[in-house]
């Protein structure tokens, strides 16, 4: 991909990139636990098959969704927010894998934030030409908590800006077992994934998928 396309050049031998004050890129921090994380990931969607969802304009979103907690992440004409059950089946959403657990308090303490138990996991697929406009995660109870936002398959170019959606983002690329961390002074900072490009991983063929983990209750 050309190096021209991003505000920051990417330097892969740094293990962890700043992006803003209380925000990190944790280089390669996922990417030793694919066999075990790949065969968890199937198990939840088997449970909560992935779907597309509408926004409350009633626009299908591009990118395929499901969920994993006590609480999990819906949008649909009635609006945006966290609910208890899969409102395709009508059952809770899976429980929380223990390994997931694991994975983002490890990745939340590398970044500063310690203690952090997350209840709530949205995965996100995105298949060529998805994309995610820039937003806030607006929508937890807890909003001290960060956010940690694994990567897997596909690389995409993540986005992240600042406090108002009037400040540029920058632009960083995001491979296969990097993980996001952001909270504190950036924990409402606008943020989204760029249209993802074609291509092919070895472990996820010509997807991306993103597991995003939050404190919602």
């Amino acid at each position: 991909m050309n190096a021209d396309l991003f505000d920051e050049q990417p330097d892969f031998s740094l293990q962890q990139v700043c992006l803003d004050d209380g925000a990190f890129l944790l280089r390669g921090f996922a990417e030793n636990m694919d066999a075990e994380l790949m065969s968890t990931l199937e198990n939840v969607i088997a449970q909560a098959p992935l779907r597309h969802m509408t926004t409350p304009g009633g626009f299908r979103m591009s990118v395929a969704m499901s969920n994993c907690g006590q609480v999990g992440w819906i949008s649909d004409r009635n609006g945006y927010r966290y609910d208890a059950f899969d409102p395709e089946t009508g059952r809770p959403w899976p429980d929380l894998p223990e390994i997931f657990i694991d994975m983002a308090s490890r990745a939340a303490t590398r970044a500063g934030y310690e203690d952090f138990l997350p209840d709530a996991c949205l995965i996100n697929c995105y298949e060529p030409g998805a994309r995610l406009s820039l937003h806030q995660d607006m929508d937890e109870r807890d909003k001290s908590a960060p956010i940690v936002s694994v990567s897997l398959g596909l690389s995409a170019v993540f986005l992240f800006g600042g406090s108002s959606r009037t400040i540029r983002p920058k632009r960083y690329q995001l491979l296969h077992g990097d993980v996001a961390v952001w909270g504190g002074p950036s924990r409402f900072n606008f943020h989204g994934i760029a249209p993802l490009l074609d291509g092919y991983h070895p472990v996820l063929g010509r997807k991306r998928i993103n597991l995003t983990f939050r404190k919602a209750l």
